[in-house]
């Protein structure tokens, strides 16, 4: 993501780079069309959820990330862990993110100061390499994939309009698709909800892949374990092949429960954030799938430690992945190093992962996306775009 041509770096690499000094982290918050998110309390297309984070280095390479919060709370993020990176080295992603989170386990593991680590960690990634001429993935250890099936990932609807979302995104090329939330379980009526599935299903079509999201981490979840096994044996019926958050995410002995009786994977803990959190979700029989969000679990340097974690353990990794384009390019990095990661959540019809690149996320024939492999994560944003969403977009480029 930077002009500095690759035989540049190469030869920097060659005869040893100097430290890449963090001299200043800027964060820009978007809003104007953020999309819906299906929350009781629903977001309005001005609020902030995501916000971009950019490094600075005094070398000239500027590292970019995305963060799954408010950007108001990243900014606020950014003041507080202002003296415990300022001069570090970027090249030293995973060292300067521990250090992060060491120095600030006083103010509590999780919440607004990981989710902001986590852009500042993969804006490092960006650096490092753009520095060596690497993709992450290659950094990662290597390119397992050269592309992967992306996921369109959809809110629920009543059953006529859900058939005309799933209908037209299969028509733009998609042949995975996620339905969540929504009036799915909150309506308290379980003929909606299969009626919802049968439609999604009808309109994907056979051959393609389904998955469905109750959404239970939305607040105020009416159901328990008993809505959850009953739901997942009609799911079984349409080939679903997750079923996802399907009781309060605290509850990891309905997860436990759940899991051994229900016909489908149960995928979740999109809500957990730190590496360690994770150990008892993927030691005791939890999940089939695991589905660390990189924009909140504290960046690559967390994702790749649970990715592992959870591919040694027998479990599925799949990232959540409902953020903006920087965060799908994260994704797809993370795809391209780890031997089962052969799905990524792509949000459809979100400006912010659709209408921030210069070159926009296509599918292929097949409805897959390369995943890139140039420098870095592989990706420009354009800031004519970005100026769209958000008020200062040229405190990130210079």
């Amino acid at each position: 993501m930077n002009d500095q041509p690759i035989q540049t770096r190469a030869a920097g690499r060659a005869a040893g780079l100097p430290p890449f000094r963090i001299t200043r982290i800027e964060a820009a918050p978007l809003f104007g069309e953020s999309p819906k998110g299906g929350w009781s309390a629903e977001i309005r297309p001005e609020d902030s959820i995501h916000a971009l984070i950019a490094v600075h280095t005094d070398q000239g390479l500027i590292g970019y990330g995305s963060v799954f919060t408010d950007g108001r709370l990243v900014q606020a993020g950014l003041k507080v862990l202002e003296p415990l990176f300022l001069g570090a080295d970027a090249l030293s992603p995973d060292f300067v993110s521990e250090k992060l989170h060491q120095n600030t386990f006083w103010m509590g593991r999780g919440g607004t100061l990981t989710h902001t680590i986590s852009g500042i960690d993969i804006a490092m990634w960006d650096i490092l390499g753009q520095a060596t001429g690497l993709s992450v993935g290659r950094l990662l250890g290597g390119r397992y994939r050269e592309r992967v099936q992306p996921y369109c990932s959809l809110l629920m609807e009543e059953p006529a309009a859900m058939k005309d979302v799933v209908a037209g995104y299969r028509d733009k090329g998609f042949s995975a698709f996620k339905i969540g939330w929504g009036p799915f379980g909150r309506a308290l009526d379980v003929k909606l909800d299969e009626a919802i599935v049968r439609a999604a299903r009808e309109a994907a079509g056979e051959k393609s892949r389904l998955f469905v999201d109750a959404g239970a981490s939305d607040a105020l979840w009416p159901h328990g374990l008993k809505w959850a096994k009953r739901t997942a044996e009609m799911l079984a019926d349409y080939e679903v092949g997750w079923f996802e958050e399907p009781v309060r995410p605290d509850a990891i002995d309905d997860y436990r429960e759940l899991r051994r009786s229900s016909p489908v994977p149960i995928a979740g803990c999109e809500v957990l954030t730190r590496r360690q959190s994770f150990i008892p979700w993927l030691t005791t029989g939890a999940l089939d799938i695991v589905q660390p969000d990189v924009t909140k679990v504290g960046g690559i340097s967390e994702q790749r430690r649970i990715a592992w974690m959870a591919y040694d353990l027998g479990i599925k990794y799949v990232g959540h992945g409902w953020n903006t384009a920087l965060g799908l390019a994260a994704d797809l990095q993370m795809a391209a190093a780890f031997p089962d990661a052969d799905l990524v959540e792509f949000i459809g019809g979100s400006p912010y992962v659709d209408g921030i690149l210069a070159k926009p996320f296509a599918l292929d024939a097949e409805g897959w996306l390369t995943i890139p492999d140039l420098p870095g994560l592989g990706v420009t944003i354009d800031r004519d775009k970005l100026g769209r969403y958000t008020p200062d977009p040229q405190a990130l480029f210079g």
